[in-house]
Parts: C-alpha cells; structure tokens; sequence
C-alpha cells in the first residue's frame, strides 16, 4: 500500500492519519514482519489489522554463498513458485558513478516469456507477474536477513531490476512497487540508484520516460546488429534495433540520463574483433556506458563464455574507439548466479519421484 491508501484504511478503522506514519515506520525501518511487534499501536488495532491486513513475508528456501562474497537468495512464493534474488557486493562503479557498494538484484515474474537463447529464466516459460508486494519484499527480507548480523544495520544502497522475467513487461506492478521503495516513507531508496533493465520493449521505454521518476534505464543488449540479436533475442524480431534505438533517443532527451548498455560475452556469438564497431558505434550514439559481462554458463544450454584474452580484448576495443565500458569480473560464478539456475533446480527436485 502507498501512505495514503493505508491512511484512508486507518481512517476507515477510525484511527488518525498519524497511525500510518507509525506503522509504515514499523515497516521499512524497523522491517518487522507481524503486527503484534508494532508495540506503539493499541492492542485492538493491532489485532484488527492482523485480520484485514495480513502481512505477507517471504523466508529463503536456500541461500548460496560465493567464494566473493555475492549471495544468492530463492524465495519460496505462496503458489509455490520460486524467484531469485542476487546480493552483489562493492564493486566500483557496477551500475553509478561511486562504488556500488551492496546492491540487489530483484527478479519482477516467475519465469519469463522473451525466451532469450541463453538465459535460464526462461527454460520453463512464463508463468505470472510478480504482485508489488512480492517485489518490494525481496528488498526487506534481505534487510532483515542482514538485521540478524552483528552490526546489521541499513545493507542495500542500489537496486538493479534485471532479476527473474522481463521488468517492462510487468510495468504496473514494478513501477508501483519501485515508487514503494523510492518513497521517503517506504524503503527511501534514491531514485537515480534504481536501474530498470529491459531487453528492449520499444513502447514502454517511450513510457517510462514519461514518468515523473528518474529512475536508470539499462539494456540487455547482447548484440549491436540485427542478425546477433535475431540470433539470441526472439524480442528484437518484435522492436528491432532500429526502433530500440529511437527508444532510447526520445528517453534519453526527456530525462538527461545515461544509459547502460549490458552486453554478455558469449563465446563465437558476439564476442569477436569484428562485432566491435557496431557496439561502439551504437554505444557513441546513445552516449551510452558498455557493461561488459562474461556468460554465466547454464546447465543445459550449448553457450560458452569466452576465455579471459578474449574478454580483456574486446573491452580494450571498445575503450580505443572512445567508448566507456568495463569488463565486470562476474560475480557469482561458483553459485550458478545467472538468473533462474537456483530457481530451475530447486523446482526439478521437488518434482523428481
């Protein structure tokens, strides 16, 4: 709920407005997960809102530890889904300017309908939009999880929307969701430390630029011509780059914001010297950052990621044809971190005989 929705359910118990202050600081400062723990409430509200407002909370069926300390979270959903979340920590300048230090990547669907070649979220189809609470919650039970520690005080400072599923096409709900955590009131996460991934929903990049937010918009590119994109991407069939591309211009002059160009390197598709100039070109035009990022092999797909010459050349391509771009050292390798393995494994356990 928004402030002033709780605030007219409040009122419509005939409480003041003041009560929502109190239990939405309960909420995303505190970050407790009953009612009964909100100890400066009156007992019968507390037990009035137990019954027509039950907090849903969401515990990890599995955490997988990385050997650089990125996390893995599987979040067990109440239709018995499941979706991941990534703990990623400091590394300079990942997504903004300053080193990133802790930030989250957040999934928006079980599964995903886009069906790129080489992403695991997809293996099994889409099954259904992420509800807001759903997504909000993957943000406070990390914060919780990290209040059990000694010393465990605030931990996420960005959010990286490139989680499970296609974020733009679940755009009601996420920017609801994000407009929760970017609230004063709610999870007060700035705005510009928000990165709303898209694999290139040409429409609604045109949307979200139009939006009162500043929210970053990166995207999955992974390929700087038709044919590479055709190759990997059924999307870009749908909005090719040429359209993605006036996309990005019309966002770009609304907001004055550069954009993220997330490239993964997959050995012989799109790794090679002569798949340079296009990206660079395409990068110039935009004014856009190059984040490079070596694949995160996924069990049963033929992909590779390139051998680490091949990698340290092609950013060394980029960068002497004047483009900005860094090569992520990719986090999380050893815990199968792409998105969806954690999710497709646990799920083909369970229905194992």
């Amino acid at each position: 709920m928004t402030r002033d929705e709780l605030v007219r359910r409040l009122q419509s118990l005939g409480q003041p407005a003041y009560r929502a202050d109190q239990v939405l600081r309960w909420l995303y400062q505190a970050r407790v997960s009953r009612w009964e723990q909100m100890s400066n409430l009156p007992r019968d509200l507390r037990e009035a809102l137990a019954r027509e407002l039950p907090l849903q909370v969401l515990e990890p069926a599995r955490l997988a530890g990385s050997r650089d300390a990125t996390l893995k979270f599987l979040w067990p959903l109440p239709d018995r889904s499941f979706v991941e979340s990534v703990l990623i920590p400091a590394n300079p300048a990942l997504y903004g300017e300053p080193s990133d230090r802790h930030t989250l990547c957040v999934s928006t669907q079980v599964g995903c309908a886009y069906g790129c070649r080489f992403c695991a979220s997809g293996l099994e189809g889409w099954k259904r939009n992420l509800a807001p609470w759903e997504i909000v919650e993957q943000v406070l039970a990390v914060e919780r999880w990290h209040a059990e520690k000694p010393g465990g005080e605030r931990l996420i400072n960005n959010l990286v929307i490139m989680g499970m599923g296609e974020p733009l096409a679940n755009y009601d709900w996420l920017l609801r969701a994000l407009a929760i955590l970017n609230a004063p009131w709610g999870g007060a996460i700035g705005a510009r430390k928000i990165t709303i991934s898209t694999s290139g929903l040409a429409p609604q990049i045109r949307q979200l630029a139009r939006e009162p937010f500043q929210f970053r918009l990166a995207i999955s590119l992974h390929g700087a011509t038709d044919e590479v994109r055709d190759r990997i991407m059924p999307v870009n069939r749908k909005y090719p780059l040429r359209e993605l591309v006036d996309a990005c211009l019309e966002y770009q002059s609304l907001k004055g914001r550069m954009i993220s160009l997330e490239y993964i390197l997959i050995a012989g598709i799109n790794d090679q010297p002569g798949h340079i100039p296009s990206l660079a070109d395409l990068a110039r035009r935009l004014h856009a950052k190059v984040n490079l990022i070596p694949y995160n092999r996924v069990e049963g797909l033929p992909w590779e990621r390139p051998e680490i010459p091949v990698q340290e050349a092609f950013l060394a391509g980029l960068q002497a044809r004047q483009v900005s771009a860094t090569l992520r050292r990719e986090k999380g390798h050893d815990i199968d971190a792409a998105c969806g393995q954690l999710r497709l494994r646990t799920e083909r356990e369970l229905t194992q005989p």
